[in-house]
């Protein structure tokens, strides 16, 4: 890439318009930052092009990888330096406070973080600061460290002011220090950090690291946590939820300006052997991080040897290789009309409400659907109700950005809060005959599930053939999921832009039966699908429906005024 005042933009704009080989969503992150930049004025941040260019310049003038070989960062680490170092709020500090970097193994993730941390430490105008390379075990938290420490010992002009002892570095006056730290021995109470890196994420066996360290920045308004990863293969594992959560606030499902993310990966059908896609996997590989040949050896070893396969598609390829397979497309989903719905123009029209109800303390959803119209489109209205106490600081078990994003959305008016700790099942049901008064609900199929009160009074108000219990088992859920699938490519569904449902969406992970069926799974998605659910049922009940008889008179013609 050619020199430039902006070299950040500059890679954005290259990646969008396709001349840099770059997967979904490391797209997806330039793309953010190009209507960012765009949108200053509105969102009251700001980009700093001179900023992010002499944190750029940072590494070739002061730091040294080997030996007299200045680190020169390729284009996609200046992409993360200059997004990290130039966007500002507007109150001056700086915006991102999260970074989640996932590439393959070689691509120079851990002497980038080394280098962020050192430039965090010698030039952040911030008293005392702590920064610290942090692990579950030592070992592991001085990978990155070391790194650091021989740039210190490699640079002139670091080593002449930088205090370097056995697993220390410090700095100024007051002091600052550098150090590695782990879970071992208590090792991370009590910190203050001002940068973190947290390194191998995908071999984290719990969020406890991430956790105490994110504790600790609360006072700090310019701190960062640094996290560098491979991919990993558990669903179940911190690497995996923020894996998941970055591509949420890639796509825009959740909000979180203050999150930064350069996730590598290949695009859905690429040929993991095919040597033209391996830079979006590995986007230092044109500058040999790794080789070229290093990569060519490990793929074409791995072919046919499961043993290794997967590691390779994992560490090289950047493939989650148990990784259940996302169901819905976000842009077929985003594709579909989004104007919200009218509530007024479909009052007394036919529908069918779909319920899933939470066991105690989580989700309840309904979706009323309405048709197909003559040009075979639905209209979906949506109810989430969840317990306050779910979402309140003190109690909730769910990550802090994704409890605060659940709060805004009941603000707006998305999601109806109801007090305390537990499902108020009363409070839903005034809710559920409001709107059969309302609408013309022909009928209620709902999941069996830990709803036997409500799903009573609701078979004496409304009739018994009405309410209607719904199997989860495959061979029911499979056709009307199919449905889903289809109407949603062909843009069919109009879904209102609910944010709530868009993430119940973006959440589904699908179920593979015998004879091609399928059904979302709810134990492997990747965070609640309640209101997918609820309108999976609906669309079973739609597609049984009679149709109603065209007239004979009406096909041939003869119909008279």
């Amino acid at each position: 890439m050619a020199r430039s005042a902006d070299p950040v933009t500059a890679y954005a704009r290259a990646v969008v318009a396709r001349k840099i080989v770059a997967g979904p969503y490391v797209r997806l992150a330039c793309a953010r930052h190009l209507k960012d930049v765009k949108d200053q004025k509105k969102t009251r941040m700001l980009w700093r092009p001179d900023v992010a260019l002499k944190s750029i310049e940072f590494f070739p003038d002061v730091l040294t990888l080997e030996e007299e070989d200045a680190f020169k960062p390729l284009p996609w680490q200046c992409f993360v330096i200059g997004s990290l170092r130039g966007w500002f709020r507007h109150d001056g500090f700086r915006r991102f406070r999260d970074a989640y970097i996932e590439t393959g193994k070689g691509s120079g993730k851990t002497p980038l973080a080394a280098g962020l941390a050192l430039q965090a430490f010698v030039t952040d105008k911030q008293a005392a600061a702590e920064v610290y390379s942090a692990a579950t075990t030592t070992d592991q938290a001085k990978i990155a460290w070391t790194d650091a420490d021989r740039m210190v010992e490699m640079s002139p002009e670091l080593n002449a002011v930088v205090k370097r002892e056995a697993a220390c570095l410090s700095y100024g006056s007051p002091e600052r220090v550098f150090r590695p730290v782990s879970s071992e021995h208590k090792g991370l109470d009590g910190k203050r950090p001002h940068f973190v890196i947290v390194d191998e994420l995908h071999e984290h066996p719990s969020d406890m690291v991430v956790n105490k360290m994110k504790a600790g920045t609360k006072r700090n308004r310019n701190a960062l946590i640094f996290r560098i990863t491979n991919s990993g293969f558990d669903r179940n594992s911190v690497c995996w939820k923020e894996h998941d959560y970055s591509i949420k606030v890639l796509q825009g499902t959740l909000k979180n300006e203050a999150w930064f993310a350069y996730i590598c990966a290949l695009d859905k059908g690429d040929d993991w052997t095919d040597e033209a896609v391996w830079p979006k996997a590995n986007p230092g590989m044109h500058a040999g991080l790794p080789p070229v040949e290093y990569l060519r050896d490990q793929i074409i070893n791995a072919v046919g040897m499961p043993s290794k396969e997967n590691i390779v598609k994992r560490l090289n390829c950047c493939i989650w290789t148990e990784a259940s397979e996302l169901w819905l497309r976000m842009d077929k989903w985003d594709a579909c009309p989004s104007d919200k719905i009218s509530t007024q123009a479909l009052l007394g029209e036919s529908c069918i409400m779909g319920l899933d109800m939470a066991s105690t303390e989580d989700f309840s959803a309904s979706a009323k659907l309405f048709g197909p119209d003559e040009d075979g489109f639905y209209d979906v209205l949506w109810r989430f109700w969840l317990p306050e106490e779910s979402i309140a600081e003190a109690t909730s078990k769910r990550p802090e950005a994704v409890r605060l994003q659940l709060r805004e959305w009941a603000d707006q008016g998305w999601i109806t809060l109801t007090p305390g700790q537990t499902t108020d099942y009363d409070l839903i049901e005034e809710a559920l005959l409001d709107d059969a008064a309302k609408y013309n609900v022909k009928s209620v199929p709902f999941d069996r599930w830990n709803v036997t009160q409500l799903v009573t009074h609701l078979k004496d108000k409304l009739g018994e053939e009405r309410v209607l219990d719904f199997s989860q088992a495959m061979a029911a859920m499979s056709a009307p999921s199919k449905e889903l699938e289809k109407i949603v490519v062909e843009g069919k569904l109009r879904h209102g832009g609910n944010p709530v449902a868009r993430w119940m969406a973006s959440n589904v992970v699908i179920k593979h039966g015998p004879n091609a069926q399928i059904k979302p799974d709810r134990e492997k998605s990747a965070d609640k699908i309640d209101g997918i659910i609820a309108l999976v049922m609906a669309l079973d009940m739609a597609m049984r429906a009679p149709k109603p008889e065209a007239s004979p008179y009406s096909e041939r013609g003869l119909i008279f005024i």
